[in-house]
């Protein structure tokens, strides 16, 4: 009769070995997590980078599109996208395909016609 109660008190310390961990380590890790949330959402949020002084801005120089442009035109666009550089990219026309951040790309058409304003 004793070799039944053998497995059955190995089964019973096997269960309590596997069982949850006291309560007062669940409470403490739950406790843990709330207080690395409440850090988390208190942090104050990442500022963007700041824009390189360099670089044009194209949305500045949009007013060109539908336009056929003089000079005149081309070099107000170039200040108003505070590019360094504009050109004025005819179709087929060969370009160089370096970027440059602070030039001014003015795009046209067969026409003459800005299609597109673009930075690099």
């Amino acid at each position: 009769m004793s070799r039944p109660v053998l497995p059955l008190s190995l089964l019973i310390l096997a269960l309590a070995a596997c069982g949850a961990p006291p309560p007062d380590e669940q409470q403490q890790a739950l406790a843990q997590a709330e207080q690395r949330a409440r850090a988390q959402a208190s942090r104050a949020p990442e500022a963007p980078p700041p824009a390189d002084a360099d670089a044009c801005d194209a949305t500045q120089a949009q007013w060109l599109v539908g336009k056929t442009p003089g000079q005149a035109d081309a070099d107000q666009a170039r200040t108003d996208a505070r590019a360094t550089s504009v050109r004025l990219l005819k179709p087929d026309q060969p370009v160089s395909m370096e970027f440059n951040a602070a030039r001014l790309n003015i795009e046209l058409d067969e026409k003459g016609m800005v299609v597109s304003v673009r930075c690099g």
